[in-house]
């Protein structure tokens, strides 16, 4: 954990590789004391020609799975596209991205993911959640105050001032420590103002947020980071109830080496499993994890593997059975919250509009259903109103998601979904001056908005403000370089079955 992040240049991985779909040559080096990553497409390719490169300033990753890193570009940070993966010792697409056929968009920094790799993580600015006053992170790695609160004063007086111990907590904050990082679910929806970044140890984590399951993988696990999901549904943890916490296996402070981990294991399922048989149980096959916590392939990160923590009896050999379903078989299948946290319609309703948004129909007309009552019942933060609004848009209630989205940015004036949609209907009712003035703040703010972008340059084509559209472009294609759109309105003209093209 104290390795999951620092300065580039003191982890850097060296390396190249060629994304044949993209057609894209990937290299990380070193050059004058400075990590660079650099890209490049020859012209001959069907995509065209593309180059250029960034500089990194911090990795993220300890190398234990795998590491990537973050560059900075026109004030903003960013993720790069590509990972470094420990176990097969080479570098490819970041996870989500091995079949794209261009270079993907901007990976944003978001402090929500930061929490869980650095320590003193710095608020976003409200203009874009990747903007910071000045760097993402004042710490690399976990450290103490990860687990442990604020640790000055305890250092200062050597020890004898109060410093938080998860053990001596109640079992739910005591957990919550662990699981502000290793509990991800199908969904998470954060309570209205919070988010996972504000969490401090001795918080409740279900007062920042809720994390939901489909019914049907109530604790599957094989996602990189939700082994919490699959330790709840174990006959361990169900036995032991709130005795059997992470660290009753899992030391924060202390990582065995690999020819000290199936010993250290051993010994800690044999402080429960205390009887004779279970003692010389398999005295030829010491490694209790082996049968019992085989590693699976991962769901959610391409190459990787992770221990199952279902701890069952009798594993099957695969989770074959639990397959990628349809979207109709799909539809019968609730949302549940992990760990039962408590959720009402606005977090139901938030969940399944994350479902809505990976194209399932069943979960957006649930979602519209829940965040419509939530908001008769008095609810209204932005996250709700953003998500009510675009299903109501969805749906034909044009007039009910101009209210939603006004809400949205009377509290948030640059959240960039109800910039962008609120641009759309008035646009598509003749509004066009309203248009371009929100579509101009959301692209100042965050250049990285591609589509909204190239709705603010064809606005302006058709207006006839030809050098606005161009300085524009130049915002945009300096962020999103390969994006096929874009690409193409600036060789023809076209954009959404329109037409309008600038001058050179």
């Amino acid at each position: 954990m104290a390795r999951g992040s620092g300065i580039a240049t003191d982890a850097l991985l060296p390396g190249s590789f060629h994304h044949a779909l993209s057609n894209i040559d990937y290299r990380v080096f070193l050059r004058d004391g400075a990590a660079w990553m650099s890209y490049s497409r020859p012209s001959s390719a069907p995509q065209g020609t593309l180059s250029g490169e960034r500089q990194l300033h911090y990795y993220i990753g300890s190398g234990h799975r795998g590491r990537t890193y973050l560059f900075q570009q026109q004030g903003q940070w960013f993720e790069l596209p590509i990972n470094y993966y420990t176990r097969r010792s080479t570098w490819d697409m970041a996870p989500a991205f091995d079949n794209t056929t261009t270079m993907p968009a901007p990976l944003p920094v978001d402090p929500n993911c930061l929490h869980c790799h650095a320590t003193d993580v710095q608020p976003n600015l409200p203009t874009a959640r990747s903007r910071f006053a000045n760097i993402p992170f004042h710490q690399g790695g976990i450290g103490c105050s990860a687990c442990h609160g604020d640790p000055e004063q305890h250092l200062a007086t050597k020890g004898r001032a109060p410093i938080v111990d998860p053990s001596k907590l109640s079992p739910e904050r005591r957990d919550s420590s662990c699981i502000q990082c290793h509990l991800e679910g199908n969904a998470i929806v954060y309570r209205p103002g919070k988010s996972l970044s504000q969490f401090k140890p001795g918080d409740k984590l279900s007062d920042f947020a809720v994390y939901f399951v489909r019914s049907h993988e109530d604790g599957d696990g094989r996602r990189a980071t939700s082994q919490y999901e699959a330790l709840l549904r174990s006959a361990c943890k169900q036995a032991s109830g709130d005795k059997l916490t992470c660290t009753t296996c899992h030391d924060p402070h202390y990582d065995p080496t690999p020819a000290e981990r199936v010993r250290y294991f051993r010994a800690r399922c044999l402080q429960c499993h205390t009887s004779l048989a279970m003692v010389t149980h398999h005295a030829e096959q010491p490694d209790c994890a082996k049968c019992h916590m085989p590693s699976r392939s991962t769901t959610d990160i391409s190459h990787e593997q992770v221990t199952d923590h279902d701890i069952e009896s009798r594993p099957l050999a695969s989770y074959s059975h639990l397959a990628i379903r349809s979207l109709d078989a799909a539809a019968d299948d609730e949302l549940v919250p992990v760990g039962n946290f408590p959720a009402g319609d606005r977090e139901y309703g938030l969940a399944y509009a994350q479902e809505a948004l990976k194209g399932d129909h069943h979960a957006a007309e649930l979602s519209l259903q829940l965040l419509t009552k939530a908001s008769l019942a008095g609810a209204s933060d932005p996250e709700l109103n953003v998500r009510l609004g675009y299903l109501q848009q969805t749906t034909g209630n044009v007039e009910g998601a101009r209210a939603s989205y006004a809400a949205v940015l009377n509290a948030d004036p640059f959240d960039p979904s109800a910039l962008a949609n609120l641009a759309v209907i008035d646009a598509s009712s003749g509004h066009l001056t309203e248009a371009v003035n929100l579509l101009d703040r959301l692209i100042e703010s965050d250049p990285t908005q591609t589509a909204p972008g190239l709705n603010l340059v064809y606005i302006d084509c058709k207006l006839g403000h030809q050098s606005q559209a161009h300085l524009v472009l130049k915002q945009l294609q300096r962020a999103n370089p390969d994006d096929p759109q874009l690409r193409e309105y600036l060789s023809t003209g076209n954009y959404n079955g329109q037409h309008c093209a600038l001058a050179p």
